[in-house]
Formats: structure tokens, sequence, C-alpha cells
């Protein structure tokens, strides 16, 4: 298990929208996806997990540069979403554990509260 994988990833979507718009798209999708795909997996609520998602794809408009960036990034966000929801019984697979995907994941949450987006 790599949970500062998980941690990496959280932290880069507590983050500020004006950090995010500096970001990589493709970066910002994959790691959104990974959190929240994996949030699903360990029994948070889907109307949750939806929220946190639109969230991210809001991130993702903002930070793209063009249509066509915010395109690629919508893709690889359902791509990685479907892969972290749904993980194979691949041992090399990362799975984190629930503990650790469902507290990063109150923690964008409390962000996004705590910043008046809500």
């Amino acid at each position: 298990m790599r949970p500062p994988l998980v941690f990496a990833a959280a932290a880069l979507l507590v983050s500020s929208v004006s950090v995010a718009r500096a970001a990589d798209t493709t970066l910002l999708a994959e790691t959104g996806a990974f959190l929240v795909g994996n949030a699903y997996r360990c029994g948070v609520p889907a109307e949750r997990v939806e929220r946190a998602s639109q969230i991210i794809r809001d991130m993702i408009v903002a930070a793209a540069h063009d249509p066509r960036e915010e395109k690629a990034a919508g893709s690889r966000f359902a791509q990685v979403f479907v892969a972290s929801a749904y993980p194979s019984s691949d041992r090399d697979r990362l799975v984190p554990p629930c503990k650790a995907v469902v507290t990063q994941f109150e923690r964008l949450e409390q962000h996004h509260q705590q910043a008046g987006l809500d």
C-alpha cells in the first residue's frame, strides 16, 4: 500500500482554485477521480461522491486552457474513477485503505464548505 499517494492526491484537491489553474488538468482529473472513485468504493454515499465529482469537474473547467484540454481531462477523470471505484483483483493495483480515503474525502468536503462554495 502507498498511503502517501492518497495524501498527495487529497492535498492537491484541497488546495485553492487559483493553484488548480496552474495545475495540469490531466493530473487534476486523475487525482480527483482516484479520491472520489475510492470514496465510492469505500461506501461514501453516492450523492456525496457526485457532489465532490462536480467540484473536481468545475476545477478542471477552470484550469483548462481550451475545450479540447477540458474534454481530454474529463475523459481521463471517467477512466480513473471507474478503475478506482471498481478495482480489479490485480495485486499491483493501488487500493488504499478506506479509513485514509474517507478522511481525505471529508477534508475535501470541509475545504469546500469553509470556502463558502457550498
